[in-house]
Order: C-alpha cells, then structure tokens, then sequence
C-alpha cells in the first residue's frame, strides 16, 4: 500500500515535549508519521536549541493552529551571564567576555522589571523572520545584517528562579513573537556582564500547559500497541479554544451555520469568539458575534475527533 493511501483523516491535537536537537518541522514530521495522518501543523516553531510544548494539530484541528499562534507564552530559561554570542544563544560564536562581578538578587530582580509590561524588541538577525522573502538566519549566515523595525511584546511575568556565580533562571510568560534570545540579550546589558540563553523550554501555550506532554519516546511505544493506542493521546480539537464560550445549536441552525449563514443562538454571549457545537458535545468549528447578536460562522471544521 503506497504512503499515501496509509494515510487518515484523524483530528486532534497532540502536546509533543519536543527535544532539545530537533527542529520543529522534524518533530512534526515524525508525529505526522506515527499518527498516519493526512494532515498536521505545529503552532509556532521552537529553536532546535530550545525543548518543551509544542503543540501539534493533525486533520481538521489544523483549522484552529492559527489562533494557538497568536497566544501567549510560557518559558523557563538559565541565561549564561558574562557572555554574549552572535545568535545570543549557546551555539552562536562568542563575541564578548566580560567579567560578571557579584550580583545581589535584588539588583537582578530590579533589572527583570525594567523589562516588564509592554517593550521594543528588534527582531534578532538570526530568526526565521524574512527580508525581502529570505530568512533573516540565512543573510546572517552570510555575514549580511539588514535592519529590522522594532516590535512591540508584552512581557506578562518575568521571575527570577535561582541566581548563581555565572547564570540565573527565570520564569517568563510573555506575548506571541517575543525573542526570549533577545531578553536574555538586553537583561545582561542592564546587568553591565552580558548574557546569552544556555537552556530555553517551553510550558506554556495558551490554553496547554506542561502537564498533558507527551514525548516522542512514550508515542513509539504506543504505535507498536496501535493506532488506538496512539489517539489515546490526542487531545480533542475545540481544547485548542477552550477559553471562549460555547454556543449550543441545534441541527437546523447548524446546517444554515454550514452554510456559511449566521443564525441567532439561544444564551450566546453579546460579543467576541465562541465555540460552536451542535447539541451537546459535537463540536464543528469557531464563530463570531455579529453587532445585531447573530452567531457567524468564522472557521468549521467537517469531521469529528477520533
């Protein structure tokens, strides 16, 4: 049987604790196998350097990784202090050594909250953000640096974990497109030594946590138990937007809601994103409440969860 008559229409949305080596695409790829799945998409790439959550969405639930791109973050990091490399991670090339000093816990805590609330970043040259259609990693490769527009983030929470002779941890929760590279980066100037990210991991996703992550050791071992074995794994497709509230309809409001028509809902809420189900459980997509108080459809999806 070829590989693509193997394939099937599974949906769902498996929380893979990526590896440390991997790039995302390679981690996607290889739960996309394991699963047989006719489609996938991850939510937003994690450096190969990096480890932890990345969400990956197969079949019809590849409808909603849009909006898990969008959301906030969470990140546990240890920032090499007195260091500062081309990447401003560990695998970059060492362009400054500067002695560290001693740093009290309070003048790193002070530094953590001049880099709280809404900041500037520029994007780092080396990222996945394009210029002119090229990544800027690519130009930066070639020793090519081209300027890049500061953007806003919101840093949401900025802890400090442990501060030692030569790195400290910190918790981060923090708005999509923040480079944790780059503050890592601007919280060694503040602290006058220079830093750069020894570890990245990623808990959080909104609305995934750390705790439902699977590896992709323990899904080998499923798949030799089977694909049931396997979709005992996957979370269900509306758990992606969890946190807006479910409309319930019933059959004659979903067929026009399928039809691309909006409809009035019984107890919707006057405004924003709601979940869409027909009756009580079965879940078909994401809707919008118009200024008159009509659901609109926005995004459907047309199979069901294993």
């Amino acid at each position: 049987m070829s590989e693509r008559r193997q394939r099937r229409p599974v949906s769902g949305v498996v929380l893979l604790d990526k590896p440390i080596g991997w790039t995302s695409n390679a981690a996607l790829q290889a739960v996309k196998g394991l699963y047989r799945a006719a489609k996938a998409g991850h939510t937003g790439s994690l450096d190969p350097l990096a480890s932890g959550l990345l969400p990956i969405c197969l079949g019809e639930a590849t409808k909603l990784s849009g909006f898990l791109l969008n959301a906030d973050k969470g990140y546990r990091f240890t920032c090499r202090l007195g260091v500062t490399t081309a990447t401003g991670d560990a695998e970059g090339e060492v362009v400054t050594v500067r002695p560290v000093g001693s740093l009290r816990r309070e003048s790193v805590e002070a530094a953590l909250r001049r880099l709280m609330g809404t900041i500037r970043q520029v994007p780092p040259m080396y990222s996945a953000l394009k210029h002119n259609g090229q990544p800027l990693y690519k130009l930066a490769r070639k020793g090519i640096e081209v300027e890049r527009e500061p953007r806003e983030v919101t840093i949401r929470e900025l802890r400090l974990l442990r501060l030692g002779d030569e790195e400290l941890e910190c918790e981060l929760r923090c708005s999509k497109g923040t480079y944790v590279r780059t503050l890592a980066t601007d919280l060694g100037e503040i602290l006058g030594c220079g830093a750069h990210i020894a570890v990245l991991r990623r808990t959080v996703v909104e609305p995934y946590d750390a705790a439902r992550m699977v590896t992709l050791e323990s899904l080998r071992e499923r798949a030799g138990q089977g694909l049931a074995a396997l979709d005992a794994d996957l979370l269900p497709s509306d758990s992606a937007v969890m946190q807006w509230p479910a409309v319930r309809v019933g059959e004659d409001a979903a067929f026009y809601l399928r039809q691309g028509q909006p409809v009035l809902a019984p107890r919707a809420p006057s405004q924003g994103w709601v979940r869409l189900y027909q009756d009580e459980q079965s879940f078909f997509g994401i809707g919008e409440i118009l200024d008159d108080g009509r659901v609109a459809p926005r995004r459907l999806l047309v199979c069901k969860d294993p």
